[in-house]
């Protein structure tokens, strides 16, 4: 059994900055790419940004240059720093991981998802 715990989020005034942690913890023999995606009141869940076992970020365009997304291979732990925060990235924030629970099966997990609110 895998589990990716978040922890957080909250309420920030615009400007301000958070950071979210997102945990892997069970029966893990490897983790691949970890993201974190976003999905705000009626819209579709998006990708914010990834970042490969190696290092190397991807970022989606709303939030090149104000998110920065990195992890600890030692700790199965992914961070999003997040400054300048806006109105406009208030939303429920998932973390999503690629597991290898053996050296040959791995699946997609999701935490439970941890909510932002960016007040203007």
């Amino acid at each position: 059994q895998v589990q990716l715990v978040e922890s957080g989020g909250g309420l920030v005034q615009s400007g301000g900055s958070l950071r979210l942690s997102c945990a892997a913890s069970g029966s893990i023999f490897s983790i691949r790419a970890m993201a974190w995606y976003r999905q705000a009141p009626g819209k579709q869940r998006e990708l914010v940004a990834a970042i490969t076992r190696g290092g190397t970020p991807n970022y989606s365009d709303s939030v090149k240059g104000r998110f920065t997304i990195s992890r600890d291979n030692a700790r199965n732990t992914v961070y999003l720093q997040m400054n300048s925060l806006e109105p406009e990235d208030t939303a429920v924030y998932y973390c999503n991981a690629r597991i290898q629970t053996t050296s040959w099966v791995s699946t997609d997990y999701w935490g439970q998802g941890t909510q932002v609110t960016v007040s203007s």
